[in-house]
């Protein structure tokens, strides 16, 4: 593969590697002890589909005191701070002191409210690693109780697919949620062996998933709080 193909194939994933990623420290931690949550509390697998593009997905635990309408109002509000322990602190850091940068919607609704067709701007170091960063614009095409989904793209391109379910449950939401990496077109087939070995491989994957049941169950020890102060 040619550096041009590497690169093209690494923007449509959102991610910046080798180079690009060196040039970027991982963030500085925030000193919050509670990124806990262990990949063996939840269920989680990499799947390869039968056109070739690789499906993580993850089964958390109940997240306990935590609403669907909580999450909703969550992923519409990721910007701005919030008190924690006596601290003014940027609420997506709070939300994975160790992995997350900065978030900002890049486009809203005409009337200022974020949906279906808003476009976030997120920035995060999966587990700290440089060679982890995600920097990438997402289109989000669901938004209620009963799931979030968003399409990273690049010059309308879309090589990731990321969907969330929320299902209400006593004590609390069973939250499962999956990414995709690849592309259902026609040359699928083709390219998505090449994303699997060059960009986004099972290492990849596994750092994804560790990282994505660690934000889940950080939810319980602040978002309750937070939405009670909406």
């Amino acid at each position: 593969m040619n550096r041009r193909t590497f690169l093209f194939l690494s923007l449509v994933l959102g991610l910046r590697p080798g180079a690009a990623a060196a040039k970027r420290k991982p963030p500085e931690p925030l000193g919050i002890p509670w990124v806990k949550k262990l990949v063996g509390t939840a269920k989680s697998g990499i799947d390869i589909l039968p056109d070739g593009r690789m499906k993580c997905w993850i089964e958390h635990e109940v997240i306990r005191g935590v609403t669907p309408a909580m999450l909703v109002w969550w992923f519409k509000h990721l910007e701005g701070d919030m008190e924690y322990a006596g601290r003014k602190l940027n609420r997506y850091r709070v939300w994975h002191p160790r992995d997350h940068i900065a978030i900002e919607y890049a486009k809203k609704n005409a009337d200022g409210t974020v949906g279906v067709g808003s476009v976030i701007h997120l920035t995060e170091m999966l587990g700290a690693n440089p060679d982890y960063l995600v920097d990438v614009h997402t289109e989000i095409v669901r938004l209620d109780e009963g799931g979030f989904g968003h399409r990273p793209s690049f010059h309308g391109f879309r090589g990731v697919a990321m969907d969330y379910e929320f299902k209400e449950v006593p004590g609390g939401t069973q939250y499962n949620n999956s990414l995709v990496a690849g592309t259902e077109k026609f040359f699928g087939k083709v390219l998505n062996p090449l994303i699997r070995q060059f960009v986004f491989d099972e290492a990849h994957g596994r750092a994804w998933i560790q990282h994505n049941i660690e934000e889940v169950g950080n939810f319980e020890s602040f978002l309750p709080q937070l939405y009670s102060l909406k």
